[in-house]
């Protein structure tokens, strides 16, 4: 079901300007505008930010980016908690656990684009890019949206980055600190442009083996025992090196 773009665009006026979604009243609009978003190209571009990820932490942030209309939503998992997944959206109806799950709505998350970066390449496909590294090398910036791009980074690893005296635990923190909120906001930001670059150079062949490597992925998450940490999971699908 579809929401008609004139509610969505009164809707988008009702949200905090922070992008912040920490309540079921803001939670429920944003499901219903995410639900009345095209499909073809994707439109919704997904990181997540918390303690422990890749392991048996937990999530405290869920980044979205609404590619039509150009805006970043951070549904604040920690303090939602269930209520996150569950809040369902009053016009359509639906909660975010079941777009998430939808297989009828694409959602592209960094480990897709991971794939398709790798897809690209000529040679030397044995390990796949971390997402700094896209960025810097496959997103068209200025030198001054190169700058203030290192300097949020560089803010939002100090404050959370074990090696660099932080801790995950300010993905928690409430109020969120500006740093953060803009660290991941930025993260999410370029995941657009990555997608169509990569879009524009794989071929069909590859295209079919990147959907098929990324199930795959999913899957093998789900199984006992996954670790989702180490040197392994930096390598490429078997049979792509």
């Amino acid at each position: 079901m579809r929401v008609h773009m004139r509610v969505i665009e009164k809707e988008l006026g009702s949200l905090p300007e922070s992008g912040l979604i920490d309540t079921p009243a803001a939670l429920s609009i944003l499901v219903d505008i995410l639900y009345g978003q095209p499909t073809s190209p994707p439109s919704l571009f997904i990181d997540l930010e918390g303690v422990n990820l890749s392991g048996d932490g937990t999530i405290s942030i869920l980044q979205i980016f609404v590619r039509p209309t150009i805006r970043a939503y951070l549904v604040d998992v920690h303090t939602l908690r269930h209520l996150a997944f569950l809040t369902r959206g009053a016009a359509t109806g639906h909660t975010l656990e079941e777009l998430l799950e939808s297989d009828i709505i694409p959602k592209v998350f960094f480990d897709d684009l991971q794939l398709m970066e790798l897809a690209t390449r000529r040679f030397g496909r044995k390990c796949v890019n971390g997402l700094s590294k896209c960025i810097e090398h496959d997103t068209p910036m200025g030198s001054n949206e190169r700058i203030t791009w290192k300097a949020t980074k560089d803010k939002g690893l100090t404050l959370f980055a074990p090696e660099r005296g932080g801790s995950y635990e300010v993905f928690n923190e409430r109020p969120l600190s500006e740093e953060i909120r803009l660290y991941c906001v930025q993260d999410v930001k370029f995941l657009p442009q990555l997608w169509s670059l990569y879009n524009r150079q794989m071929t069909e062949t590859w295209k079919a083996r990147v959907l098929e490597a990324s199930r795959d992925r999913v899957a093998l998450s789900q199984t006992p025992g996954f670790c989702g940490k180490g040197r392994h999971m930096a390598l490429a699908p078997k049979g792509w090196a």
